[in-house]
């Protein structure tokens, strides 16, 4: 998405260095690394000037041995197959972490949303169902939000494929409006799992998370719902950037301000509670926590040389390039990676789709209690992992991911 390099090679690479060192069989390695099914569709709509359109779109399911695929569906220029096919393989990896019965899965479709009305969006996102709609289910196949979409368009895949089927299908998909379906305390799951694993990383570190300092890249769910909690926790957020611009307070920003200031204005910059700050130098403050939670490729090798943050969790996916992993792991500084970090999110979905399955439906209170324990187990058994091996949290991560999806393709043998 970014332009720099490609994506899904840089998710072999990672896997790569975990399955060595497990001495992973080489049928096993080349079944998960390759993609079971990758899916691409014309999606003719007409447009409101009455032109017709034919929008691209993709449907990646990497591998499904542990259950339904599971991921977003995202709306953007800049949409490609490579990068489909890596997040999708990322959530692979990240259900299988979180210890959660799905496999990975995403979707994308090149388009610009920005430039396109309500009705436009609705009859281009119910075309795209429509063509992707055998390979999709509650069984199958779990769409979610992602970049450009949100709980309105889950609303409207969800009747498209109902329609479809003839009854009301709600497991169909998650992030769905809490109304038709969806789960109390999913829209802040992801940056409340990035919390979780920014005060067990203090906990490791023996770092007292009260006062420690935090910048935010990235302030849209993932980076405002993380800095809130974190600010909660007594943290200090001394700076967060978004794509038009920044704020840096070095005593500490007032979230909930920040946070309506966004809804009001559309972005943080030009906030009256502290100094102007761009994207780049995000990076290079001297601070205990960075979050990048923006989009991928933000940490890379002409600016990681830059960051002086002691510990990095990871809430966006894939924002650290595999060269400046390695620089920043050589460096000390501690790494907790996407396949971890934001695993609330597919976390937070897995109980919205558990309780549509059960028609049961949970309190706020009791999502969270569940979202705490399934990430502090995670948290641990990676943690654990990487110091068995000797080895920073990704590669961890990708050996706890790998020893479980390739443990269950080889109880499930070969099809033939």
């Amino acid at each position: 998405m970014t332009g720099n390099g490609n994506i899904f090679g840089a998710m072999l690479q990672e896997f790569d260095s975990a399955a060595r060192l497990m001495n992973l069989e080489p049928g096993i390695w080349r079944i998960l690394t390759s993609p079971k099914r990758q899916i691409i569709v014309s999606c003719p709509i007409q447009m409101d000037s009455g032109e017709i359109e034919v929008f691209t779109g993709y449907r990646v399911q990497y591998n499904i041995s542990l259950g339904p695929a599971k991921g977003g569906i995202r709306y953007h220029p800049d949409v490609t197959l490579d990068e489909v096919t890596a997040l999708a393989a990322w959530m692979t990896w990240k259900c299988a972490v979180s210890q959660i019965p799905f496999g990975g899965g995403k979707g994308g479709v090149i388009c610009d949303p920005t430039r396109m009305s309500r009705r436009e969006i609705e009859s281009l996102t119910r075309r795209y169902v429509a063509e992707i709609i055998d390979a999709i289910g509650p069984d199958k196949d779990v769409p979610a939000p992602d970049v450009n979409t949100n709980e309105q368009v889950m609303a409207w895949i969800m009747d498209t494929y109902s329609m479809h089927v003839g009854h009301t299908e709600t497991a169909i998909v998650t992030g769905k409006p809490v109304v038709l379906g969806g789960s109390l305390g999913r829209r802040e799951a992801t940056g409340r799992g990035v919390m979780i694993c920014a005060r067990e990383a203090a906990r490791h570190m023996e770092m007292d998370l009260r006062g420690a300092t935090v910048a935010v890249q990235g302030f849209g769910n993932v980076g405002s719902v993380s800095a809130d909690l974190l600010s909660k926790l007594a943290a200090r957020v001394v700076a967060v950037t978004d794509w038009k611009g920044g704020v840096y307070n070095e005593a500490y920003l007032d979230i909930p301000a920040l946070m309506d200031w966004v809804k009001e204005h559309k972005t943080v910059d030009g906030f009256p509670g502290g100094h102007p700050l761009s994207n780049d130098d995000i990076f290079k403050l001297e601070v205990d926590f960075l979050i990048p939670a923006a989009l991928e490729n933000q940490i890379t090798l002409d600016n990681v040389h830059d960051i002086k943050a002691k510990a990095i969790i990871e809430g966006a996916n894939g924002p650290t390039t595999p060269d400046a992993h390695k620089i920043l792991h050589d460096r000390g500084v501690f790494v907790v990676p996407d396949i971890l970090a934001n695993g609330g999110g597919v976390t937070g979905s897995y109980f919205e789709w558990v309780q549509n399955r059960h028609g049961y439906y949970w309190s706020e209170a009791e999502v969270n209690r569940q979202l705490e324990e399934k990430m502090v187990e995670a948290f641990g058994a990676v943690l654990k992992t990487a110091l068995k091996f000797k080895v920073d949290m990704r590669t961890a991560a990708y050996i706890v991911a790998i020893d479980r999806v390739a443990t269950v393709t080889r109880l499930r043998g070969m099809y033939a």
